[in-house]
């Protein structure tokens, strides 16, 4: 791939401006000072420009017929995203991660944070000093919500608008780079989620320039689907994967999540995602991994592709987030509908690495999911919370809210035994109190449509009851800002140190996870030599089938304040409240 092409490139003291408009009779750079540089037309869609004697920081717009619009490459929008472009040198930073080679993939677990909402200031700089927390706590990867720019101050990332622009409400490009820099030195990834389905309602230029950046022979959940095999689909594909070279090359991210992939209708030969994953690859350094966001559960997306696959490297699997869901907290409604919750599904949705292989699904009413023949621990990705699962509830509120505290240890636990990738959303490691609500900031029409159809999203939710935070208040996005002070008080430390703990613990386990056994109520499984018993409910008996040394139990007085031990008695553990103990097999002395 030729990189850069898009947007405004330095070269020695001039400045390349290149933009794809096929539409376009004529193009300029209009620059703030009101200096207007004629584009010269390079292929039937290209135009540029090379201006001399142009330094970092100029701010500029470029026009399309006469009409000034941001650089829909842009690679900063330091007023919004309406405002003039900057261009930004990206050799200026010096970086210190010349021998970072990745962190392996069978190793990670994420922490998906907002920046805007993980610390009180809300910048990359703010976040970077809590990098040290992060390590200390554990997680090997740090999974930062979308940044693309976005309309207004305060957004969670999936109204994207310059997809090549860091949002500047968190500081400026190098603060980003500083951030990735950091947490490098400290041993942590950094991953980036994308959003290459749809655009946001407001300020996405490049459509204006481009019109072609949509079909209608393909619909998605946000209207027309984005052109990967339509007329004109070259110049799109080619902006989108020139985006993930732009983050991997120029931040040092070390892979993606990738939102909504099943939105990515493309019937080419070549599948969009299969040349993401070419171009990936090919990018200098490290290995940079690719998660993909997709509810389909299709063994395609991460098998390699010289088996018939795509070669993505994992999968986000929210079945297991939806059993334990269904047990803990009792949800029928929507998906939910499509599991039972018992102990027998959840260690069979662990074994398989998610539950619909094929099965009919009631809520879709159709088969759903493949088989994952061919697929190992490391390509899925599982939680008990992450921005979706409790953001797009109506107030926002966690799991910690709505079952016992004891049935969230043991849910932690047993998150943290499986093989799985495990992902932890912001705070759940301290069971903080703090909701993460949806917020934006829109302008006054578009914010208006949005409060109403969020009602309208919700009236039927079981939680509904009248009360959903506006999106638009600025309340919503500040009662969503974590509140570390809470990291002092005992209900909150116990369960910090069994996050501690449980990850300290994770490196030790090894083996894929096997069922030794289940009841109505709770269930036994095994890696390796290590066993982990989980009671989901209140008096629970399950059978003790080996000798064991007991390693970490949730209810001890390290974890929990008035915890409920389990009571060992002949061949049998019984727990009075919900817990789990780790326990290894015992040497048998010859």
């Amino acid at each position: 791939m030729n990189y850069p092409y898009l947007g405004a490139t330095i070269e020695g003291k001039s400045v390349r401006f290149r933009v794809v408009s096929p539409t376009a009779a004529r193009m300029e750079v209009a620059l703030e000072d009101g200096r207007v540089h004629p584009m010269q037309r390079t292929d039937d869609a290209t135009f540029e420009a090379l201006i001399p004697d142009l330094p970092p920081g100029t701010r500029y717009y470029l026009a399309k017929d006469g009409t000034k619009m941001p650089d829909p490459a842009s690679r900063f929008q330091p007023g919004g995203v309406h405002g003039p472009s900057e261009v930004i040198d990206p050799r200026a930073y010096r970086w210190r991660d010349e021998s970072w080679m990745g962190v392996p993939h069978k190793n990670l677990v994420f922490y998906e944070l907002h920046v805007g909402t993980f610390t009180q200031e809300g910048t990359y700089r703010a976040a970077q000093d809590r990098l040290p927390y992060l390590k200390e706590l554990g997680v090997t990867a740090v999974e930062l919500m979308p940044l693309a720019a976005f309309p207004g101050e305060r957004n969670w990332g999936y109204d994207p608008a310059a997809q090549f622009a860091p949002a500047h409400p968190y500081g400026g490009p190098d603060d980003l780079r500083r951030f990735v820099d950091a947490a490098h030195e400290v041993g942590l990834a950094v991953y980036l989620d994308v959003v290459y389905n749809h655009f946001g309602p407001d300020g996405a230029y490049v459509v204006g320039f481009n019109p072609e950046m949509f079909t209608a022979h393909h619909h998605t959940p946000w209207g027309q689907a984005i052109n990967l095999d339509d007329t004109g689909s070259e110049h799109v594909r080619q902006f989108f994967l020139e985006n993930a070279v732009h983050w991997l090359r120029e931040y040092h991210f070390d892979g993606f999540r990738l939102d909504a992939t099943f939105a990515l209708v493309d019937d080419s030969p070549k599948h969009f995602l299969e040349e993401l994953v070419e171009v990936v690859a090919s990018v200098p350094g490290w290995k940079r991994l690719l998660i993909a966001e997709d509810p389909r559960n299709l063994r395609e997306l991460a098998l390699p592709r010289e088996g018939g696959g795509y070669g993505l490297d994992g999968i986000w699997a929210d079945d297991f987030h939806h059993q334990l869901r269904v047990n803990l907290a009792g949800d029928r409604h929507s998906y939910y509908r499509d599991f039972t919750g018992t102990p027998a599904d959840i260690a069979k949705t662990l074994e398989q690495g998610w539950f619909y292989t094929g099965q009919r699904s009631e809520n879709q009413g159709e088969a759903r999911g493949t088989p994952t023949d061919g697929l190992a621990p490391k390509n899925f990705v599982v939680c008990i919370q992450n921005h979706d699962q409790i953001g797009n509830r109506p107030r926002g509120n966690r799991l910690s809210d709505e079952i016992p505290p004891s049935a969230y240890r043991a849910a932690s636990a047993l998150l943290l035994f499986a093989p799985q990738l495990p992902l932890l959303f912001q705070g759940q490691e301290w069971v903080t109190k703090t909701p993460f609500i949806y917020f934006t900031d829109h302008n006054p029409e578009l914010g208006k449509l949005v409060s109403e159809g969020r009602k309208r999203e919700f009236i039927d939710f079981p939680d509904f009851r009248g009360i959903v935070p506006d999106p638009q208040d600025p309340a919503s996005f500040q009662r969503s800002k974590l509140s570390w002070d809470e990291q002092s008080e005992p209900e909150h430390a116990g369960v910090l140190k069994l996050y501690q703990d449980l990850l300290r613990l994770r490196p030790k386990l090894s083996g894929r996870i096997e069922t030794v056994t289940t009841t109505d109520t709770g269930l036994v499984l095994r890696r390796g030599k290590h066993l982990i018993y989980v009671a989901l409910r209140g008096d629970t008996t399950l059978p003790l089938t080996h000798d064991l040394q007991t390693v970490l139990v949730t209810e001890s007085g390290r974890y929990a304040v008035n915890g409920s031990e389990p009571e060992f008695s002949g061949n049998v553990v019984s727990f009075r409240t919900p817990g789990a103990f780790i326990a290894e097999v015992a040497e048998v002395a010859e």
